[in-house]
């Protein structure tokens, strides 16, 4: 009994030093080192071989579940690309975004499931035996978060013990997350998460809403979701600014959000980025209409329509008419 006291007490002690430690990351770490770092604390706390956390979409358009970014300890580069060629058949993570907030283990699992090959043959690659996740709504961005932490068939599974020290690390965790995310998307008040982005500025993403995501990946055929394509890594830099992806153009507006960079898309109700004046001098040229033409439908000088232009050009992030075509049509 007296051992069973002090296991008790050294347990609540490691799991409050767990809680401070994620405390004290929420506060200091930098946001595109917070997540890691909070893994290799929560690994501290319940030991495991290797983890992997992100984003993921239960189904709908993509055809079945989809991860969209993602972190990982101790797995391959190509473990998230391999795993959403047979999400539609994974039955343990479709598991775990039915039971929102809730852990699972491969014990969880009905009996009367088996495992599909594919998955099967995928764990056995990635020495995944013992598994346990958490999946809960990321409020606003229509996603869902998880962790899923594995041990290799020679390790034990994980204990009752262990699944709930994890169950409640990863709710103050996804809080933590939560509130990081509302601090740094409060510089554009209005817009909606899911079509809000953060990305570090070598271009790997911390953050994604679902409809940002989805018109990425119709921009980009083939985008793995996790670091962004390479033509808006190549206008990072140039941030603030706007670019019009895809051939039904979407117009995104890139910002510094401290030391990272916010995306978000335009919305067509949104505000002109223009003034009336150079909104009107773009569409007129957009429209055929020559820089004397538009100067005497204006009332203006053919030099202050060429100096609407070149602000219209810049403001939009366009280098030719075509591209200022597309982009005046998501303004």
């Amino acid at each position: 009994m007296v051992v069973a006291e002090a296991d008790g007490l050294r347990s609540l002690r490691t799991f409050s030093r767990s809680l401070l430690r994620l405390q004290e990351l929420a506060q200091q770490a930098p946001p595109q080192e917070l997540l890691q770092q909070a893994l290799q604390t929560l690994r501290g706390l319940v030991p495991f071989d290797a983890a992997w956390w992100g984003e993921v979409s239960a189904g709908g358009v993509e055809g079945g579940p989809r991860n969209w970014l993602h972190g990982s300890i101790g797995l391959s580069r190509t473990f998230a690309q391999e795993w959403n060629e047979l999400a539609a058949v994974d039955a343990f993570a479709q598991l775990s975004m039915h039971r929102l907030g809730g852990v699972v283990r491969e014990r969880d699992m009905p009996p009367e499931v088996p495992e599909h090959p594919q998955v099967a043959a995928f764990s056995q690659r990635h020495g995944l035996h013992h598994c346990m996740a958490l999946t809960a709504e990321l409020p606003h961005s229509g996603l869902m978060f998880f962790v899923s932490v594995y041990r290799p068939q020679q390790r034990p599974e994980f204990t009752e013990a262990e699944t709930v020290l994890f169950g409640e690390f990863v709710a103050h965790l996804l809080q933590h997350w939560h509130l990081l995310l509302q601090r740094l998307h409060s510089g554009t008040p209005g817009r909606p998460w899911d079509s809000f982005a953060l990305a570090e500025p070598s271009g790997e993403l911390l953050f994604a809403g679902l409809r940002i995501s989805r018109a990425l990946g119709e921009a980009y055929p083939g985008w793995s979701g996790t670091r962004l394509p390479p033509a808006l890594v190549q206008a990072l830099p140039g941030a603030p600014c706007n670019l019009a992806v895809g051939s039904k153009p979407c117009r995104l507006r890139l910002e510094p959000c401290g030391p990272l960079v916010a995306i978000r898309m335009a919305s067509r109700h949104a505000k002109s980025p223009l003034a009336p004046r150079e909104l009107s001098a773009a569409m007129l040229y957009a429209h055929g209409r020559s820089h004397k033409d538009i100067a005497g439908a204006l009332g203006l000088t053919p030099a202050t329509v060429r100096t609407y232009l070149r602000t219209a050009y810049a403001v939009l992030g366009v280098r030719n008419k075509l591209e200022l075509v597309a982009a005046l049509r998501a303004v």
